[in-house]
């Protein structure tokens, strides 16, 4: 039976915008690739940071000038779009910095999904319609000369690669001392850790317990990554490498492990695909096996600004990493673990940063 888990907020039923509201947003829209490019640029450019260091006092358009090194009319027409975009406000001539400003150039969470869309995505972004026509990713062009960028991340261009990774890691690792006690209630010792990536999550759990056992499972080249940071960390004699494509219909899952642990993996296919993954793993877990996934689902987020990014980043899918797949509502994702023949014996939402943690059985 399944844990209750929180119950869902509304957060898309409504349209609860008066007209002027709305007028707003919708500018909003039609001028959104020079808001982020300004936004960008006041940040990057120290701008930002010297209206912030001004504090209560406040500072000219000649102040930040003198500190910044741009001309006068470029930090004009600069700050003048940040007083439309709400990062700054202005008093007799003077700038202060606005909440929004504070946060987008203070807060982790912003300065990373900033950089992720500045280096990975922008540029693709602009072939989001053949993407979507075609089923491929064609934005990540942009990038290598990959089918999927699963198959280029270890050797992405800077700064992509690092925004990548600090993205990746920034969501995943926070769910990670949670989802332990999760995943060790029922003292496995032997863990599959599917998708490992650089084989944090392998790490941790080898940290966790002394003597579990754990197999990564993951493509070859993204495999050589992560054996290389646990070697450094001396763990390698309690690790096995499983090299696979779990795409190939000929792929077989290695078998004799207690669970299966899958962290933000099965987003990153479509749905037929995820399914097919999922019966893989029916095969190879014994009938008391189970199956740990920790995924991020929209529509069972808090604040309406995680939703938000959550169904933005099912873009940066579209465009950047495969065209077919996405962060998912729960209910579609229930589907496929249904149709695989597992069932949702338990589910912990708000994880993290918004993750949520299934634990499966076979049916």
């Amino acid at each position: 039976m399944i844990d209750t888990p929180v119950k869902k907020a509304s957060l898309f039923e409504e349209d609860k915008m008066s007209a002027v509201e709305a007028i707003s947003r919708a500018q909003f829209i039609a001028f959104a690739p020079y808001i982020f490019q300004a936004s960008v640029l006041l940040r990057d450019k120290g701008i930002l940071r010297a209206v912030d260091n001004a504090r209560d006092e406040g500072i000219s358009i000649e102040g930040v000038k003198q500190i910044v090194g741009m001309s006068h009319y470029a930090v004009r027409v600069l700050l003048e779009a940040g007083l439309g975009i709400g990062l700054v406000v202005r008093r007799e001539g003077r700038y202060f910095l606005s909440k929004t400003g504070h946060f987008f150039i203070n807060h982790h969470m912003s300065v990373v999904n900033t950089d992720f869309m500045r280096d990975v995505c922008y540029e693709g972004a602009a072939d989001l319609e053949a993407s979507l026509e075609t089923g491929q990713p064609r934005g990540l062009h942009h990038l290598g000369n990959w089918d999927t960028i699963y198959q280029g991340l270890s050797k992405l261009p800077e700064p992509a690669k690092t925004s990548w990774f600090k993205f990746d890691h920034y969501y995943s690792d926070n769910a990670f001392p949670e989802a332990l006690p999760i995943v060790f209630a029922g003292r496995p010792k032997k863990i599959m850790d599917i998708g490992a990536n650089t084989g944090k999550f392998t790490l941790a759990c080898l940290e966790y317990d002394a003597e579990v056992e754990v197999g990564l499972v993951d493509l070859p080249i993204q495999l050589e990554v992560a054996r290389k940071n646990i070697e450094d960390a001396g763990f390698g004699h309690r690790v096995t490498y499983n090299p696979r494509n779990v795409l190939l219909p000929e792929t077989e899952l290695p078998s004799g492990y207690d669970v299966i642990w899958m962290s933000q993996f099965l987003d990153c296919f479509a749905d037929a695909e995820i399914v097919s993954i999922l019966k893989k793993c029916h095969q190879a877990l014994s009938a008391d096996g189970r199956i740990f996934i920790n995924e991020t689902f929209w529509d069972v987020q808090r604040f309406p600004a995680s939703a938000f990014s959550l169904q933005m980043t099912s873009l940066y899918f579209t465009t950047m990493a495969n065209g077919n797949s996405q962060m998912y509502d729960s209910e579609v994702f229930f589907r496929f673990i249904d149709e695989a023949g597992f069932a949702v014996v338990k589910q912990k939402d708000n994880i993290g940063l918004g993750h949520t943690v299934l634990e499966l059985q076979k049916k």
